[in-house]
């Protein structure tokens, strides 16, 4: 279970250093093999390959009504693996496609994480603060 928030930079490669809270686990889960893909968003999605490949089957049946949907998650997802120093190549495509520039912020996300610009998410988060506590979560408290 992937949890926490991590601000990180890219290099001029468009290279990224895994927290070393997340390495070993990824390490031991899929031996750093990990796949990313484009969110609709405005994310890069992270998963450990053996979580994706489920997600990909899944993905992969869906309708023709879907097509779109499936360019957007098959069409831009890319296998990867961790290097000696821990790092992922996050390709300028993908990049472009969600604006990833130099800040990026990695948050855990259960099963997966999401890498976001760092002030694209302060803005999505802001709007949501803004927008108040949805319907869904009204029963919800700690």
């Amino acid at each position: 279970m992937f949890q926490g928030a991590s601000a990180i930079n890219l290099d001029a490669k468009g290279r990224m250093s895994i927290p070393a809270k997340h390495r070993d686990a990824l390490s031991i889960q899929c031996e750093g093999r990990l796949t990313l893909t484009r969110h609709p968003d405005g994310c890069v999605m992270l998963f450990p390959r053996p979580v994706w490949e489920q997600h990909r089957q899944q993905i992969s049946s869906w309708p023709m009504q879907a097509r779109a949907w499936q360019r957007i998650f098959l069409g831009y997802a890319t296998d990867v693996e961790m290097d000696t120093a821990g790092r992922i190549l996050i390709s300028p495509e993908l990049r472009a496609a969600v604006g990833l520039d130099k800040e990026v912020m990695m948050m855990g996300m259960g099963s997966h994480f999401e890498i976001w610009d760092a002030a694209k998410m302060a803005e999505k988060e802001a709007l949501a603060m803004e927008a108040g506590t949805p319907d869904v979560l009204a029963n919800f408290s700690f």
